[in-house]
């Protein structure tokens, strides 16, 4: 499934390569959320492409839902419109679950398109929510082996749909942002395990559509951390949130008076502190506003779990980023 915006000439370049993987049987699904039916004019949908045409943006998860239930298969790959996979990437995510039917997650090696160096080899999770691509800036050597990882980046990623079915699929309150943390650790909360395939390799443009700092992504990103730690962070994670927060805001200052990292970066493309600390006022706003129906979600995914409170703290600090280093990427 790919979900696109803008279906530039990124998109052409990912259906491309789509028609020149390896492994043949396969269906891909483009889920169109311009509103202007942008997808059906790329020169490059390959023949028998499913094309979802939404009359607006409804976001990551919604278009990923929409795919799945537009398909029947077993395995349902994510792919955003700005990556571009090797010719054995489908080949190896599905050899490696294959291998593994307790595994519902396979997590892609991820390049930064062009630069030989990682966006993601799986994801870790910081003690107040935020998820940070593993590796993200080092040399693909680094993790050379295939292992279990937290869960996938759903910018390029397999999943079970049995797993899916298992969990409901993405919570579609996310729209951008954070989805594939949620889905990911619900899924380890029902038992699901998560690998890393090396053998599977995308080039990434990031953040191509949103942009690396903007004021759309400083919000969603924020307010859906707090979305994750409602929904699934155990009582003792979940109290301690608030403080890790507070020491990943005093290192978004501290490397914003010396130009590095988020904060920096969204204050050379023209953004404010204030406007920054408004984005992280309105998206603890939010939280409140959907307290309810978090509660109502949390309380299913507890209900329902299949490994212990234990379990699932050792997995998130097992797969942890510190607050430091969340603010420095």
């Amino acid at each position: 499934m790919i979900p696109t915006l803008v279906a530039d000439s990124a998109l052409d370049d990912c259906l491309r390569a789509l028609g020149e993987q390896t492994f043949r049987n396969f269906e891909v699904i483009v889920v169109d959320n311009s509103g202007n039916r942008l997808a059906r004019r790329s020169a490059s949908i390959i023949a028998g492409t499913v094309v979802i045409d939404n009359p607006a943006n409804l976001g990551f998860g919604a278009a990923i839902n929409q795919g799945c239930s537009a398909s029947r298969a077993t395995y349902l790959a994510t792919l955003n419109d700005d990556a571009v996979p090797h010719p054995g990437w489908l080949a190896a995510l599905t050899s490696a679950l294959d291998a593994r039917p307790d595994a519902g997650m396979a997590a892609s090696r991820i390049l930064l398109s062009g630069t030989g160096r990682l966006d993601s080899a799986g994801m870790l999770v910081c003690a107040d929510g935020s998820s940070k691509q593993r590796g993200h800036g080092e040399l693909p050597t680094r993790f050379p082996d295939p292992e279990e990882v937290l869960f996938p980046s759903a910018c390029a990623a397999l999943y079970r749909r049995s797993m899916l079915e298992d969990t409901e699929g993405f919570d579609e309150d996310f729209f951008l942002y954070s989805e594939d943390t949620d889905l990911g650790l619900r899924a380890r909360w029902a038992g699901w395990k998560c690998l890393y395939v090396p053998g599977a390799v995308v080039e990434h443009r990031y953040s191509h559509s949103a942009g690396r700092a903007s004021p759309l992504k400083a919000y969603y990103v924020e307010r859906n951390r707090l979305f994750v730690i409602a929904k699934s962070f155990p009582l003792p994670a979940l109290c301690r949130a608030p403080f890790v927060a507070l020491t990943r805001y005093f290192w978004h200052a501290w490397f914003l008076l010396r130009g590095r990292g988020t904060a920096a970066r969204f204050r050379q493309e023209g953004h404010g502190a204030l406007r920054l600390a408004w984005y992280i006022l309105s998206a603890h706003v939010a939280l409140v506003v959907r307290a309810r129906s978090l509660w109502k979600k949390r309380r299913e995914i507890h209900d329902g779990a299949r490994i212990t409170t234990a379990e699932f703290l050792g997995l998130l600090r097992a797969h942890s980023i510190s607050a430091r280093e969340v603010a420095s990427l």
